[in-house]
């Protein structure tokens, strides 16, 4: 456990998007050797499906934007080309047209913003369901978390398993994850803010819950179940042995 938390915390330090060393408090590239992609990728994607390799070799590239997939069907790992200069830095979020030629076609109709005071909170794991299933992209503005995603698509030769990322401000990545997984995330730093976009609006008929300490599932969360902050609704959530069929 004391190894992958030492992962966790140098990935903080390093930026996707320009292979070298980052300011923690900027987030700017700092001079350094330039690394290639695929060490950088190394460095800060932590997927603990066990599928085979983490990610893809060769990432999608449009425009500003770069994405690797991981072992699920699905998820897309992105991140963005930040420009940087003696004023801070500026980056692209979201493009329509780019995430379309990255295979990303959902139009997203709301930003949701939420603040986690403590490290250790979890959110989650949440999905709706049919017809208001929601695809998220999700990224971190303040802190950092271990997002995870766990496939709920019954047709799938992944079912009930997942993929779990370091997202935070200092790496600047995003995941994006499609209709058909339950999402959660557990924060690593205090005051931790993420902003993320669904391509369904709050169905509160549609909402359920899936549990976060689910043995079968065997999430690689980085606290035991009394150092974590949870919602009475997160504490309650069923198994996925006792869920009903979600997803095709």
């Amino acid at each position: 456990m004391a190894r992958w938390l030492a992962s966790l915390r140098q990935s903080q330090v390093l930026d996707f998007n320009c292979g070298l060393p980052t300011n923690p408090r900027s987030g700017n590239c700092q001079p350094g050797s330039r690394r290639h992609r695929s060490e950088v990728l190394e460095t800060v994607v932590l997927a603990h499906a066990s599928l085979g390799p983490a990610f893809a070799a060769s990432p999608l590239q449009s425009g500003n934007f770069s994405a690797v997939s991981l072992d699920l069907p699905g998820p897309l790992l992105i991140s963005t080309r930040r420009f940087g200069d003696e004023r801070g830095f500026f980056l692209e979020t979201y493009s329509a047209r780019d995430f379309a030629a990255l295979g990303i076609e959902e139009s997203f109709v709301q930003d949701n913003h939420s603040l986690s005071a403590a490290v250790g909170t979890i959110r989650g794991l949440h999905f709706q369901l049919p017809p208001q299933a929601q695809a998220k992209l999700v990224r971190v503005l303040r802190g950092a978390i271990l997002d995870v995603a766990v496939d709920l698509r019954r047709s799938s030769p992944t079912y009930g398993r997942h993929v779990a990322v370091e997202l935070s401000a200092a790496n600047g990545l995003q995941l994006y994850i499609p209709a058909g997984f339950a999402h959660g995330f557990c924060t690593l730093l205090p005051e931790t803010e993420i902003a993320y976009k669904v391509s369904a609006p709050y169905a509160p008929a549609l909402d359920r819950s899936l549990a976060w300490d689910d043995p079968d599932l065997a999430l690689p969360w980085p606290f035991e179940a009394a150092q974590v902050t949870l919602s009475d609704k997160d504490r309650r959530a069923p198994r996925l042995r006792d869920l009903p069929p979600c997803f095709d």
